[in-house]
């Protein structure tokens, strides 16, 4: 039995399912949103705010906090340069999981996770205005 075991397993032993949620977090911050088996996306959703709500204070130990989570250095820039600030005035709730269809394989139910207000936060508009910033041109 398997009483007061909180989390889900998803078939992986505790090393794999680690890495596998670091690397959904890692890439939801990094595209703005992916698409996901619906045990994963419920699963992982949690982490990915615990991750913004870490980039909106901005300080250096959190930085450090969200690099031994976060796989990739310039994800973490991102998230604390250009995301948590916008995220600033919102106390929670910064991702969405939507159920879209099930897949064909093994009729698994898939969904997207994505950022709140997607349009305005994706990582290429990120990338263009980190760009704007270093070069101070208004298009590049």
């Amino acid at each position: 039995m398997r009483h007061k075991k909180a989390g889900r397993q998803l078939s992986r032993d505790s090393k794999h399912r680690k890495a596998l949620f670091r690397n959904l977090v890692t890439s939801i911050l990094e595209h703005g949103k992916i698409e996901t088996t619906l045990p994963k996306a419920k699963t992982i959703r949690p982490i990915v705010e615990k991750m913004i709500t870490i980039g909106k204070s901005g300080t250096l130990h959190d930085r450090r906090r969200a690099l031994a989570y976060v796989k990739s250095e310039s994800v973490v820039s991102m998230l604390f340069d250009t995301l948590a600030p916008r995220l600033l005035d919102r106390a929670g709730g910064y991702t969405r999981i939507v159920r879209t269809r099930r897949r064909l394989g093994d009729s698994a139910e898939m969904a997207i996770v994505e950022l709140i207000d997607i349009g305005k936060i994706s990582g290429k508009d990120a990338k263009k205005e980190a760009d704007k910033k270093e070069t101070g041109k208004k298009g590049v």
